[in-house]
Order: C-alpha cells, then structure tokens, then sequence
C-alpha cells in the first residue's frame, strides 16, 4: 500500500510538473507562403524534414506540418500528407510531436478534412472549429468523428480566431460534441486585422476564467512585428506558444528571420531570461494525454 501511495504521489507531482511548463511549437510553411516571401521556407519534403529536425534541436516539442504538392501548392490530398509526414516520422520518431494540418484555405470542405485524418491516423492534428463545424447542421457529424479522433489516440488542436470561436468552443464540450479530454487550443490573436498585425492586448479578451481555470492547454500564435512580445505575455500567463513561417517571416527586429529554427531559438532564450520551463516531446505529450 505505501508503495502504491508513492506511486501516487510520484505521478501527482510529475504531472504538476508538466502543468507549470510551456510549449514551442513551430509551424514551417503554412499554406500560402512560398519562397518568394523568405527563400528558407521548406516546401517540398526533403526541406520540411531537414527543417523539422533543425527545429527540434532547436528546442521545439511539436511541428504544425503542411503538406505541399509537386508544384509546391498547400495540399490536403491523401498521397501528399501520408508521404510528407511518413518522410518526416521516419526521420524524427517520437522526439517531436508531427502534427497534421487540416486547413481549409477555401480549397476543401470538411468531409474532405476529416477524411484525411482518418486516413493518416497522425499522432496529432488541428483544426479550425469554424471550418470542421461550419453550422449546426453539422453537429452530429463532427461529434462522430471528433469522438472518433479522441478514441483514436489521436491529439486533436481546436484552432480558435474570436471571442466567439471561444465561446462555441465551451459549448460545444457542453454538449458532449468534443471531447473534454486529451485536446489543446490554438488561439490565433490579430488574424481579422486588415495588416495581419497582433499586439500582446489581443489576448485579453480570450482569457476568461473559464478558460484560465479549466484543464485545456492553450497556445497563442501571433502575425508582425509584435509576435514574440504577444507570445511571451501567454507564456507568462501559463500558455504554450506557436512560431514560424507560417504566421511570421521576420524576427523581433523587423529583419528578415534567419530560420524557422532561430525563431524557435529566440523564443527559447527569451523563456531561459524569464525561468520559464519548456516542455520537450515527451513530456508535452504526457501533458496532452494527462
């Protein structure tokens, strides 16, 4: 019996542990950018995976993976997705989480997302609620394949643009249409701003005590010149956070970004000056699980 109340406690504490850390999560390419806008955006799959491994050395615990066709274009084809992020599993493991986008870009509808994922059965996945759950016409839908998504062992990321999207968000766990459990959320601060420019103020509104005082974790990712400054006002407020090419190309001085794996590394050194701890892979994944 003592053993087990140490075995207990032992697990209490790690978990508490991982609780007071924090994320980097990096996303390399997005789906609209190309190498006219940074010439190091990785596109086709020998960069993604290259750029991958550099970000997870550089202290990223999860990578955000588009998928790009032959000619370089966002894809959500099944033979893209499966081939990037078998090249990028291979290469990687367990040491990052890969996680598969199922971003719509105007391009496809939501049996075509959710299709992908039950196709690839990736270890993680995001997606825009407003996308997956346009209306409520597809409620029963998507409480079937979000459920099947969270018995999959699948980690699902809920991509959230408004006060809005956060409070259908809670609603829609209310409802038992997600999962309460083994989840993340995005919240994606400045993306209905005409120049795509966030400021650390854009958070405010989306911290409610009902999402400070709940189990979810939460991330922050953040568009120009500001980004790192609205990336580390959430990590000070106990949230994970997402750089990259995909949101932001330049660096905290409004030059040209050398790399997705010094975008991780400034942040890193930033969390080191404010004794904030980082997750790796593994420990981030119990987090999400716990």
């Amino acid at each position: 019996m003592a053993e087990r109340q140490k075995s207990d406690a032992t697990l209490d504490v790690d978990l508490h542990e991982n609780s007071q850390k924090s994320a980097i999560i990096v996303a390399p390419n997005g789906a609209r950018k190309t190498q006219l806008d940074h010439p190091s955006l990785p596109v086709t799959i020998e960069e993604i995976v290259n750029d991958v491994i550099a970000c997870r050395d550089a202290g990223a615990a999860m990578v955000h993976l588009h998928a790009r066709d032959k000619n370089g274009l966002h894809s959500l084809e099944i033979d893209d997705n499966l081939s990037t992020f078998e090249a990028v599993k291979a290469a990687v493991g367990d040491s990052i989480i890969v996680q598969l986008t199922t971003e719509a870009v105007g391009q496809y509808q939501p049996p075509h997302q959710m299709q992908l994922i039950r196709e690839t059965v990736p270890e993680a996945a995001s997606f825009a609620l407003k996308e997956l759950v346009p209306d409520d016409s597809y409620l029963s839908v998507a409480e079937t394949f979000f459920h099947w998504v969270n018995d999959s062992g699948i980690i699902a990321q809920y991509i959230l643009y408004s006060v809005e999207d956060v409070q259908r968000y809670f609603s829609l766990i209310k409802q038992g249409i997600l999962p309460n459990k083994n989840h993340h959320i995005l919240l994606v601060l400045g993306r209905y701003h005409k120049q795509l420019r966030s400021t650390p103020a854009d958070l405010a509104p989306f911290l409610s005590e009902q999402l400070l005082t709940g189990n979810t974790r939460w991330a922050t990712c953040a568009f120009g010149p500001e980004e790192q400054k609205c990336l580390i006002s959430a990590m000070l407020m106990g949230g994970d956070v997402r750089v990259g090419f995909e949101n932001n190309h330049f660096d905290s001085q409004g030059l040209m970004a050398k790399s997705n794996a010094q975008q991780v590394l400034d942040i890193k050194a930033v969390t080191g000056l404010l004794n904030i701890n980082l997750h790796n892979a593994k420990s981030f994944r119990e987090a999400l699980l716990s």
